[in-house]
């Protein structure tokens, strides 16, 4: 260890930093002082690497002069970008393009790249950054980093950016799409930056997002590598099948977390988090002024509806928004008294129950819109309000809270050492995807979200490690971890609870029901709610429960008719015509004998427009030529819509088999391989060997059929429950009220009725 003095200032640095300095000095390039990470891949990242990479091999040596894809669809904190990075060196490429929608993960992989001794060499390159293309050695590999928005958006004339040209003349070895979940919603983008002010708004639904299929992208390249925590759209769209996937969830994660042999070395899984869900149900006088719906139920974008600007920002409902912050620490009086009437104990409140609070340093606070943030901050700095005045209120929202990367860095500046303060982040949208901050312990979901995504894409930000080396200044070998529990809170808990079920049945293997997925996934991480009267852990039926309510007959039916239960896009379509036995199987069902010529057709047409708007110069896009391949457009898309409801006919069918059957059918497996196969053959048309294939090749959805399924039975039985029914109770006798029938009495009456 030396200290240099320059220019009057004195600094601190090893002989290895020095020697990095002299280095760079001579060969004129960037300096690498701080190039001191030395870990290593944890096993899922190797076995990532490992899939890819075979994966990529093999069918480049099949099919040298094609474009390949592959997707990780693994949850956040996996460290994709490490681990891309890796994939990258055992590939061989020297040229990365990385493209987001998000460009604040820009921090993770500059991050990354800069300080591991495995890419020492190679360089960064992004939009504000010092090196440029032109400065950059091209004999060393290069990292180029940018949005969607700026590498892939056009100028008003339809070109593309003078200033971008080079990106679109480089062959890259690989496209990586980052937080590739908001390409896959492009027709629902909107969504994802609802309420934040329209200036982020149109910064982030960049020209990008009309260029975003793989087919008519202005980039060549040998492979794309998609990376998301939460790909359920892309899943159930059917763009990658199997072996194209390499998936790793929070269960994996804790589960290896717990079953490592300290024989094997210090465990990599330790630093990581376990997560609580904790769901208060408000007193019903909060509840009142939020009540929304067929079905009444609390809404959060209504409680915390505010109007105005900055200062002036106010929320509509104040008066119930503070007794909420009472609530929240412990001081909300009114609930004193049925308190004692329940006789009940006080639930753990996240400010008042010394452990919790000793744990929440450091919060984000996700609401539902840029004044609701400003209104929050307004409500926190008032008198009566000094419990949370030792908490720095942080504004992540609207353009003065900065756009991409700005919003992250003036969220760590107002931390400053996070050790010695405390603070509270409030947000509508800014850093609830690809971004780490550290000391995040706690999130508070303030607003309604319909979607899963949204949701553990912001829950999972606070599950980011936490730890100090060298704690006591004496041990430079010595890490202590700062986090080992992080929590979410979720003050309207049917919602929250329907999120977390959706969330478990989206993710995860087709092959278990419902139950099983829950209840492996809150094994890890414990799901508590306040009722009103007590605080208990629920399981996974109840949770189950909790999320089918409300849900009627006929809302389940119509999940049958869902146009996303069937995929029939290009690329299935080209998989199912590539195969001889499951085109056969197709034929079998009824209306699909006379459509094998339409399916080419769909192929046929849909790549020759796309490559027609590819290879088009700018200067040859006249109306003509546009309504020409419009027309076009309108054609195979009529095709491929009548394929679809031909398709959705045919799965209507199935709930038909659980009305007969006694079987307890509780996932799409459970369907195909428990009928039986005469009967499924005699209405579907199919033999279950041909269904089996077809959902294979990613036909139909299986992910969303098995949660109908699941969801449809658990309707079902608690209704014919409540009316003296039960389907269940032995496996050859049925009650009917009073009169028991037996299976075969059952199924004759109901199969053969018209």
């Amino acid at each position: 260890m030396g200290v240099k003095r320059i220019a009057g200032e004195w600094f601190q640095c090893t002989a290895r930093e020095v020697r990095a300095a002299v280095r760079a000095l001579r060969e004129r390039r960037e300096t690498e002082l701080f190039r001191t990470e030395t870990f290593g891949m944890r096993p899922e990242q190797r076995a990532a690497v490992e899939k890819t990479s075979a994966y990529f091999r093999t069918r480049r040596a099949e099919e040298p002069d094609k474009t390949f894809h592959f997707l990780w669809n693994c949850k956040m904190r996996f460290g994709k970008t490490f681990a891309a990075y890796q994939l990258a060196k055992a590939m061989g490429w020297k040229r990365l393009l990385v493209l987001t929608f998000k460009p604040a993960v820009q921090s993770a992989w500059e991050t990354d790249l800069r300080t591991h001794v495995d890419f020492e060499g190679w360089q960064f390159i992004s939009h504000d950054g010092v090196l440029t293309y032109d400065t950059a050695d091209r004999s060393r590999p290069i990292v180029c980093f940018g949005s969607f928005q700026d590498y892939l958006g056009r100028t008003k004339a339809g070109g593309i950016k003078a200033r971008n040209e080079w990106v679109h003349a480089i062959n890259w070895d690989c496209v990586i799409l980052d937080e590739y979940h908001f390409g896959a919603w492009r027709e629902n983008a909107k969504e994802l930056f609802e309420n934040e002010d329209r200036r982020e708004q149109a910064f982030a639904e960049g020209g990008g997002l009309d260029y975003f299929d793989e087919e008519l992208m202005p980039i060549t390249t040998g492979a794309y590598l998609y990376l998301s925590g939460t790909p359920f759209r892309i899943l159930n769209r059917g763009e990658f099948i199997e072996e194209q996937i390499y998936a790793w969830t929070y269960s994996d994660e804790q589960r290896a977390k717990a079953a490592w042999n300290d024989a094997d070395g210090t465990n990599p899984y330790t630093a990581l988090p376990r997560m609580v869900m904790m769901t208060y149900q408000l007193p019903d006088a909060l509840q009142a002024v939020a009540k929304q719906g067929e079905y009444n139920e609390f809404d959060l974008n209504v409680f915390f509806a505010a109007e105005g600007q900055g200062e002036a920002a106010r929320f509509r409902y104040e008066d119930e928004v503070q007794k909420w912050l009472d609530l929240i620490r412990g001081a909300y009086s009114e609930n004193i008294v049925s308190d004692l009437k329940l006789r009940s104990e006080r639930p753990p409140m996240p400010f008042s129950h010394a452990p919790l609070l000793a744990s929440l340093t450091h919060t984000f606070w996700f609401l539902p819109t840029v004044a609701a943030c400003h209104a929050m901050r307004n409500l926190l700095a008032q008198r009566q309000n000094r419990f949370y005045h030792d908490y720095n209120v942080i504004v992540a929202a609207g353009a003065q809270a900065g756009i991409g990367i700005e919003a992250l860095k003036r969220v760590e500046q107002a931390m400053g050492n996070p050790l010695e303060t405390k603070t509270i982040t409030l947000s509508c949208g800014k850093l609830t995807t690809g971004v780490s901050v550290k000391p995040w312990s706690g999130i508070f979901m303030l607003r309604n979200s319909s979607s899963p995504e949204t949701y553990f894409q912001a829950a999972f930000r606070v599950q980011t490690p936490w730890t100090v080396s060298n704690p006591d200044g004496l041990s430079p070998d010595k890490t202590e971890i700062l986090k080992q529990e992080c929590y979410v809170f979720d003050f309207a808990p049917n919602r929250a609870l329907r999120q977390l079920s959706e969330y478990c049945c989206l993710l995860n293997d087709g092959a278990q029901s419902s139950e099983k997925k829950v209840a492996e996934f809150i094994h890890f991480l414990p799901v508590l709610a306040y009722d009103g009267s007590s605080m208990k852990q629920i399981d996974a039926a109840g949770i189950l429960d909790i999320a089918t309510s409300g849900t009627t007959a006929t809302l389940l039916a119509k999940r049958w008719h869902d146009a996303a239960l069937v995929n029939v896009d290009t690329n299935t379509l080209r998989r199912l015509m590539n195969n001889a036995e499951a085109m056969a199987a197709l034929m079998n069902i009824e209306g699909f004998r006379t459509l094998n010529s339409d399916i080419a057709t769909i192929i046929n047409k849909s790549e020759a427009v796309k490559k027609a708007k590819r290879d088009t110069p700018d200067e040859a896009w006249t109306k003509e030529r546009k309504r020409e391949l419009t027309d076009e457009e309108k054609e195979y898309k009529s095709i491929r819509k009548k394929i679809q409801e031909k398709l959705i006919k045919f799965a209507t069918r199935i709930p038909i088999f659980m009305y007969l059957t006694d079987y307890r059918e509780q996932c799409l497996r459970d369907v195909i391989t428990k009928l039986e196969p005469a009967l499924f053959r005699k209405v579907t048309g199919l033999s279950i060997r041909d269904f089996e294939l077809l959902v294979s090749l990613g036909l139909f959805n299986s992910a969303l059929m098995n949660d109908a399924v699941g969801k449809f039975k658990r309707y079902e039985d608690a209704s014919l429950e409540y009316i003296g029914i039960n389907r269940h109770a032995s496996e050859t006798r049925i009650g009917l009220n009073d009169t028991v029938i037996t299976k075969d009495e059952y199924r004759q009456v109901f199969v053969n009725r018209p």
